[in-house]
């Protein structure tokens, strides 16, 4: 993948790249919870964590930020399949770091690139709350305790923070301490859902695509990161969806092109944003589908 375009993957144009270029050590505990800003309504059983990918972010003129409402992922889809009631607490622009601690280097939920606010000071996400995405998950499972289905993707933004920020754009020793400290910071995030929130039904995990199958600069970074995910997810019993081989497949007759394969946001002035469109978003939740073993219809 291209230092530049990954850049920008999950962020809105109006959230610059994030932020600080000094590391913030974060602890093995979520930061302090604080209740919601705006409680959930009913019973909801699936719960869905991550960045803009799960987020469901597009960018503009295609959506309005000010409406959450005008945002749709892989985990509505999902949902609206399964028959379950969501609760999406995702954040564009979250990095592994940001969702354990807010004050931790963001690339673009928190803060912008500039230490200025971001996602969450500027626009509403699905559902309000205070403190870090973490603590309101480990909350929120223990308050709903029949939730059966939690999915995650998080990680992308440690890597495109790590190119803008470092001299090398994440080559040798940074690309190897970030996706370290993701694999720690994953472990970090499981850990916390299965032993503090006590959650111990069916928890997914979501590998990210890239961009042009055929191109080494756009497949190894990522394939590097997909692996820094799976072993936190071993080793916590999560299920590892494939969503990086779902968009190969879906993008095969384009030449594994999944911008000219329509599985991303198409542009006004041409090309493609690197989120999903609703087909990718589609191919995303049957990827999870699949993985968790439920028949999908074809």
């Amino acid at each position: 993948m291209t230092r530049r375009p990954a850049a920008v993957w999950f962020l809105l144009s109006a959230v610059a790249l994030a932020a600080c270029s000094s590391e913030t050590s974060v602890g093995t505990q979520p930061a302090a919870y604080a209740p919601p800003v705006v409680q959930i309504r009913g019973e909801p059983d699936y719960l869905a964590l991550g960045d803009s990918i799960a987020f469901g972010y597009r960018p503009a003129p295609w959506a309005d930020y000010r409406d959450q409402a005008d945002f749709s992922g892989y985990p509505e889809d999902l949902a609206a399949a399964l028959k379950l009631n969501l609760v999406n607490a995702a954040c564009p622009g979250e990095t592994s770091a940001g969702m354990i601690n807010p004050s931790a280097p963001s690339n673009g939920c928190e803060t912008n690139a500039r230490g200025g606010p971001g996602y969450r000071a500027m626009f509403p996400l699905h559902v309000s709350y205070r403190g870090s995405q973490l603590s309101f998950a480990v909350h929120y499972l223990q308050q709903h305790p029949d939730t059966r289905l939690v999915t995650l993707g998080i990680g992308a933004n440690d890597l495109f923070r790590c190119q803008e920020v470092t001299a090398d754009h994440c080559g040798g020793p940074d690309l190897d301490s970030t996706l370290a400290e993701t694999t720690s910071n994953l472990d970090t995030i499981l850990g916390a859902l299965r032993n503090q929130a006590h959650y111990q039904h069916t928890l997914v995990v979501l590998t990210y695509y890239a961009e042009k199958y055929a191109d080494p600069a756009s497949i190894t970074p990522i394939e590097a990161l997909n692996a820094a995910i799976a072993g936190p997810a071993a080793r916590h019993g999560a299920v590892l969806a494939d969503g990086f081989a779902a968009f190969g497949a879906a993008a095969a007759q384009d030449g594994g092109d999944t911008c000219a394969a329509g599985l991303r946001v198409k542009l006004a002035s041409g090309g493609c944003d690197l989120h999903p469109s609703a087909r990718g978003a589609q191919v995303l939740a049957t990827a999870i589908q699949e993985a968790i073993g439920i028949p999908t219809r074809r």
